[in-house]
């Protein structure tokens, strides 16, 4: 269901479609994020990640791995690759690209590609202390479940702005990582709705 779910998506340009560029007042920052799902036995978890202390933006966030599109990078799909491995030492190699999710705008002026890729064996995470301080997996039922979405206001530069939020125990994954999570979520069950009862 997954992967049908995503079936027919493909990898955007560097640029941003025009829409989304008109409604953010300045040029913006072309990144990408990998949504890693671990097949385990239980099912599948989406690995995740809590950006260290001393980053200068989003710091002590939980967030998937990503960062910006350099120019090295021959787009998103390779750049999500790329961080996935500097940040949690996740070979490309494990990793099967299966689609990708609409692309989000943050209210730093990034416009960030969400690729998803499944992750078919267990692997021994290495994390860059200077990027990440933790990392950890979530079941993926229970991040899409439309029960556990909710939102808030959150106050950036004086503007209120409503912001997605999932709880997982302990943590609380907000903003652009949890509103990929409901993207994801919407998308699958309009699948689900189109293939009706199995």
């Amino acid at each position: 269901m997954i992967e049908r779910s995503l079936a027919g998506t493909h990898e955007p340009g560097n640029d941003v479609p025009a829409p989304l560029r008109r409604a953010w007042p300045k040029t913006l920052v072309p990144a990408a994020v990998l949504v890693p799902l671990l097949e385990r036995a239980e099912g599948l978890h989406v690995i995740l990640t809590e950006r260290a202390a001393g980053l200068t933006r989003h710091a002590g966030q939980i967030a998937f791995p990503g960062g910006r599109i350099d120019p090295g990078d021959a787009g998103p799909l390779d750049a999500a690759l790329r961080e996935a491995e500097e940040e949690i030492g996740l070979p490309p190699g494990l990793v099967k690209p299966i689609g990708y999710l609409r692309t989000y705008v943050t209210v730093t002026g990034y416009a960030v590609v969400p690729v998803v890729g499944l992750i078919g064996s267990a692997f021994e995470m290495r994390l860059d202390p200077a990027e990440v301080s933790a990392a950890f997996d979530a079941p993926l039922d229970h991040l899409l479940d439309p029960n556990r979405h909710f939102r808030f206001t959150h106050r950036v530069r004086g503007i209120d702005v409503t912001v997605d939020e999932i709880l997982y125990g302990e943590r609380r994954i907000w903003g652009a990582t949890a509103a990929m999570l409901v993207d994801f979520s919407r998308r699958v069950i309009v699948m689900e709705r189109r293939s009706g009862p199995d």
